[in-house]
């Protein structure tokens, strides 16, 4: 934000509320990647069976899947 919006830092720097203005930003990313990730499990069929029966296919869907709810989050939340 420093960088990319400087005027909007700034304002929020002056204002006193960067810090309040940040922590929700963080907080509905958070919330965002969670969903993205519960959705995505789902729609691809990722259970707790999966893990149990083999391990390494579970966390090499899952790290997938984190994968690409970071990069949507970035794009809809982060870097607007």
């Amino acid at each position: 934000m420093k960088e990319y919006r400087r005027t909007v830092y700034l304002n929020l720097l002056m204002s006193g509320i960067l810090n309040s203005y940040l922590a929700d930003i963080e907080e509905q990313a958070q919330e965002r990647f969670e969903r993205i990730v519960e959705q995505m499990k789902q729609a691809q069929g990722i259970t707790e069976q999966l893990k149990a029966d083999n391990a390494w296919e579970w966390v090499g869907r899952m790290n997938n899947i984190q994968a690409c709810a970071r990069e949507i989050v970035d794009k809809e939340i982060i870097y607007q």
